[in-house]
């Protein structure tokens, strides 16, 4: 029986692993799963779920909204009006009624398309959400691309090597993004690159006073400018998401950067790839399998920023008067403007628990290892 020389068995070794390695990393099996998946009743199901999920909180909300103190009717009435006048405002509005009547009014309204209208703005509650939502979606979601271009990397680079200086960046980093509130972030972002240095536009909105926006198509000034061709909006509406996308991208980037080390550094001490670091793969490759295996944790965190930077948008939206949902949420509280809150309230449930779903979805794509029943 022959046994083969040293040189024999670490090449018969070494080949299965670098055939392996030369495998992409979504073949035709993971996109069959994927493909099986997608056609399970789980994504309907979870499609129907979203219905009580939104009529038990639509419930919370309304009750607990007329609970807080405050009466539209003053608002509505004027300082100075009667109580004769302040009782007739409030039998017009409805809010004299018992707080259930209210809620199948509300409800039968809703069914109807008829969110309502605000006493702040005067327009129908549904019209202000489709003008102000997507100015919301762009913050966001701008804020959200830059977390996962600069945290993802940052924190798979912090934990090649532990106290170096990549390592160093990333705590520092976590510890700094959770200090101090994001509002203060971003007053101290305006005092120093807008009123110090000049160096960013006014926090005046989305664009500057003396410019219009283009014509309407998708309602995010960035994107209809160019559809338009009309370059100097399209920069100045760039010029004016920096600094608010900026802003929440710094604070809520750390769960992103901190999940990911946390991740890779446990991926990174894998028997396998020590296995394979004998077996004469490349560092990067290496690197781009531990990488690939890290990312599903911080998918999940991704996922849940992207929740949190709805509600994160709010103060940030009031600092630099955006003129997003947030803004108009806080308008809403302050002036116990019951149908715009309920809205604002009703359209980032939606979307939030959208965001969960798609983060499911994306779950069995990413690790076709994941079932669901």
């Amino acid at each position: 029986m022959r046994f083969g020389t040293e040189t024999e068995l670490q090449a018969s070794a070494v080949e299965p692993v670098q055939a392996l390695a030369r495998r992409p990393f979504r073949g035709e099996a993971a996109a069959k799963r994927a493909g099986g998946f997608l056609r399970h009743s789980y994504v309907l199901r979870r499609i129907l779920i979203i219905f009580p999920q939104v009529w038990a909180i639509s419930v919370a909300v309304f009750v607990m909204i007329r609970l807080v103190p405050g009466d539209p009717a003053y608002l509505f009435a004027g300082g100075t009006a009667s109580q004769e006048t302040i009782q007739a405002v409030r039998h017009r509005l409805g809010t004299d009624q018992p707080i259930y009547v209210q809620y199948v009014y509300y409800l039968r309204n809703l069914f109807h398309g008829d969110w309502g209208n605000s006493l702040v703005t005067s327009h129908p509650v549904s019209d202000d959400i489709v003008n102000r939502l997507p100015a919301t979606l762009e913050l966001i979601t701008f804020a959200l691309i830059v977390c996962l271009v600069v945290g993802i990397p940052l924190g798979a680079l912090g934990a090649r090597k532990a106290g170096g200086i990549a390592d160093r960046i990333t705590s520092g980093y976590g510890l700094l993004a959770g200090s101090l509130p994001d509002f203060w972030w971003g007053l101290m972002l305006i005092f120093v690159l807008f009123t110090t240095f000049h160096f960013a536009p006014a926090p005046v909105g989305q664009l500057d006073l003396t410019l219009s926006p283009a014509p309407p198509v998708t309602h995010v000034y960035v994107i209809d400018a160019a559809l338009a061709g009309q370059w100097d909006v399209f920069v100045n509406a760039w010029a004016h998401l920096l600094l608010p996308g900026l802003t929440l991208a710094f604070i809520y980037g750390g769960p992103i950067v901190k999940h990911t080390r946390t991740s890779m550094a446990n991926v990174m001490s894998a028997p396998y790839l020590a296995y394979g670091t004998m077996c004469g793969l490349s560092r990067w490759r290496l690197f781009r399998y531990a990488l690939r295996n890290a990312v599903l944790p911080a998918l999940t965190v991704t996922g849940l920023t992207y929740v949190y930077l709805i509600s994160g948008a709010v103060l940030i939206e009031t600092v630099f008067s955006w003129g997003g949902l947030g803004q108009y949420a806080v308008q809403g509280i302050t002036s116990s403007d019951y149908s715009a809150v309920s809205g604002m309230v009703l359209v980032t449930t939606v979307l939030a628990l959208l965001v969960y779903l798609v983060l499911d979805l994306v779950y069995a794509l990413v690790d076709p290892r994941i079932r669901y029943r």
